[in-house]
């Protein structure tokens, strides 16, 4: 059952999710929700905020990468950055460029509890860091200056009075 992606400036997108104790049958249900929310949003990667749950959940669909992480955390960073630009289903229509680690190993669970451990580099890297932000309630304008930030969101507020048929439909975030 897709879900309800919730929109900036919702308040429950600032906050810190809580760590997952227990995967029961109700948690892999959420993750197997959330998959299906992101596919059908188009996405390459949803958090469990952007749902409303306030849980340490992200999924992922990046080219050959595409599953369900728990209590995921980064571990270690690149020194090396790379630009590129970013969306957000929770912001969706707009978009902004700026570095982030090229490099990245995170470790989490899977839906299953087992311990996964995965080096990413690229778009993957990128998505990664991208939804377990969003676990801690940081989202990508974050990372804009505050001249970037305010033009992007003065287009966001404009594109939201004019409906969906005025936003792109790219794939996002």
């Amino acid at each position: 059952m897709a879900l309800r992606i919730r929109k900036y400036p919702d308040p429950i997108l600032r906050r810190r999710a809580q760590e997952i104790s227990v995967i029961d049958d109700e948690i892999k249900r959420l993750a197997d929700a959330m998959i299906e929310t992101m596919v059908l949003a188009k996405g390459y990667g949803l958090a469990a905020p952007q749902v409303g749950v306030l849980k340490r959940i992200i999924t992922i669909d990046v080219e050959d990468d595409f599953y369900a992480l728990i209590n995921p955390e980064i571990i270690k960073k690149s020194d090396e950055t790379e630009v590129w630009v970013e969306g957000c289903l929770s912001i969706p229509g707009v978009e902004a460029e700026f570095a982030r680690p090229a490099k990245v190993t995170v470790r989490a669970l899977d839906p299953d509890g087992n311990e996964v451990l995965l080096e990413r580099a690229g778009l993957a890297a990128r998505v990664l860091q991208h939804e377990i932000d969003h676990l801690d309630g940081v989202l990508f304008i974050d990372y804009l200056s505050q001249t970037k930030r305010l033009m992007l969101l003065k287009e966001y507020e404009r594109l939201q009075k004019e409906g969906p048929k005025a936003r792109k439909d790219t794939r996002v975030f």
